[in-house]
């Protein structure tokens, strides 16, 4: 390796788009990029496939009053501190097209990937718009010059599907309590952990 070049690190991440943590902790695991040569490996696991795609209210997930608030109060502080956009939301939606696109975009480089990665992140977050609406999606893809051919693959092709079904699976597997969950260096990392726990895992 040459003085210039950074170590590799590879990263398991299990995540979904409508997770307000997950954008949070995907944030911080992208800092580590200074440091490494980083490569994720992203398990897309749908967090409430119950949710109609035309979305709900927030209220509807049914979380105590109190149990809400204190998240909110928590995410609140994560983007104050990171320097985040986060837009005032009250509904939520039905991921899984997202993250069908996700996984086929997976195909067409990093670089494609990325770019609709974070443009699910801040359709949902910062933009306050459903992406579990088919035409929003197709209209986020085609921004990221994803084709035509490979939006409608990702959601008809079985592979994905099956793609997201073993993403579950080996969520159970390893006793995944939430997401995001990171894998770094075999550990285990749950939540929106701070960049320091992250730069001491990738360190071990």
């Amino acid at each position: 390796m040459g003085m210039s070049e950074k170590p590799p690190l590879l990263v398991t991440a299990f995540s979904d788009y409508i997770c307000p943590f997950c954008y949070v902790g995907d944030a911080r695991l992208q800092k580590l990029r200074d440091a490494y040569d980083l490569k994720i490996n992203w398990r897309f696991v749908e967090i409430h496939p119950q949710t109609p795609a035309e979305g709900m209210p927030l209220s509807a997930l049914g979380y105590s009053a109190e149990r809400w608030q204190m998240l909110m109060d928590n995410l609140q502080q994560l983007v104050e501190t990171d320097g985040l956009a986060l837009s005032e939301r009250s509904f939520t939606t039905n991921s899984r097209k997202a993250l069908l696109l996700a996984e086929a975009a997976k195909s067409a480089g990093a670089e494609v990937f990325y770019d609709l990665h974070r443009k699910l992140f801040q359709a949902f977050f910062v933009d306050n718009l459903n992406i579990g609406d088919e035409s929003l999606l197709r209209k986020i893809a085609t921004g990221c010059d994803i084709p035509e051919s490979m939006i409608n693959d990702a959601w008809t092709n079985l592979e994905f599907q099956q793609r997201l079904e073993q993403n579950l699976s080996a969520a159970r597997q390893i006793g995944l309590t939430g997401v995001p969950t990171f894998i770094i260096n075999e550990q285990k990392l749950t939540g929106a952990v701070p960049e320091d726990a992250l730069r001491k895992a990738a360190a071990a």
